[in-house]
């Protein structure tokens, strides 16, 4: 089958690998779409997240078509349609043609949206999703979400708005991305640019000049700082990006503050594969339903290793306007 894969010497190239075969509780799904992350890039070029490399084909989420099934495999039939999150439980990543995936991890798409977006959901969602479940928050908290329109931060305020949050505040860098948060639900004094001045005033003075019950970091660096800045004594600052600044850890541990690790690959280390099934069918259920939005995204080619680094380029140079980048086989 047709794969990108990376080489010996950590460089992506278009090559043929062999096809895999499903285990006795996998099932093979012809990939029809599939998620860019940053973590796909970070782990070319990052020691922390390289450690994290399965297989030498990237790629962590995908929609797609059940076209085998292992001895032990009954959850699915032949031609169901089916997205996951496969992190590195799969047989390889989502750069490829076909991927055997155990049969735990995967879900029902949706059948009211396309392949291409379910193929968005999958990382940006379940981070969303653990992330306002974890913070299990009363009506009065107050929220700061940085890096609100992209992929997790869309979701995050998706569901902070179904579950009838109000009292959020949320960073953009342009207008387009402010219309992109008012369409959400948010109202205009909620949303602050993080490109103006006096950051921290304009935070607080959205805030009511309170500081802030919690703090969902999406940015990380100069943000980080920022955001341990506007947090209360014994606040919350939730880290998504494991890129907290020297500083901005000094701040928070004078303050008190707790820091909630956000991450879905603990899940796959000790094989709790119902985290990944259980929530995708809660996502799907609340798009099925329309309490909320499908994500936006933004197919920018087909299966080829200039897609994967043109996405990857997109990415890193944080061009992706608050689209998730998508890959169509």
């Amino acid at each position: 089958m047709k794969a990108i894969i990376l080489n010996e010497n950590f460089q992506l190239k278009e090559a043929e690998v062999e096809k895999p075969k499903p285990k006795s509780h996998e099932v093979l799904i012809q990939i029809k779409a599939s998620g860019f992350n940053p973590i796909d890039y970070q782990m070319i070029e990052n020691e922390l997240e390289r450690k994290l490399l399965k297989s030498p084909v990237l790629g962590r989420e995908l929609s797609g078509i059940v076209v085998e099934k292992g001895t032990d495999a009954h959850q699915f039939n032949i031609g169901d349609e089916v997205f996951c999150g496969s992190g590195s439980m799969g047989s390889n990543g989502s750069y490829a043609e076909y991927i055997a995936v155990p049969e735990a991890i995967v879900a029902f798409k949706p059948k009211s949206i396309s392949f291409e977006q379910a193929a968005a959901i999958p990382s940006a969602g379940l981070t969303g999703l653990q992330t306002v479940n974890r913070l299990k928050l009363n009506n009065d908290d107050t929220v700061l979400v940085t890096g609100a329109t992209g992929g997790v931060g869309s979701f995050v305020i998706k569901f902070l708005i179904a579950n009838r949050f109000e009292k959020i505040t949320a960073t953009v860098g342009s207008e387009e991305n402010r219309q992109i948060l008012l369409g959400l639900g948010l109202k205009n004094h909620q949303i602050i640019n993080y490109k103006g001045e006096n950051l921290t005033a304009n935070l607080l003075e959205a805030n009511n000049g309170q500081l802030f019950d919690f703090g969902i970091d999406l940015v990380g660096n100069y943000m980080s700082e920022i955001t341990a800045d506007v947090l209360k004594i014994n606040g919350t600052y939730v880290d998504v990006t494991a890129l907290i600044t020297r500083d901005a850890h000094e701040t928070l541990f004078n303050k008190g503050t707790v820091i909630m690790n956000i991450s879905n690959y603990s899940y796959s280390m000790n094989k709790e594969y119902e985290y990944y099934k259980g929530n995708l069918e809660e996502i799907s259920k609340l798009i099925e339903n329309g309490i909320i939005s499908p994500p936006n995204y933004k197919t920018i080619g087909d299966l080829s290793l200039n897609t994967v680094l043109k996405a990857h380029s997109l990415l890193k140079n944080n061009q992706t306007q608050g689209h998730k980048l998508i890959m169509k086989h």
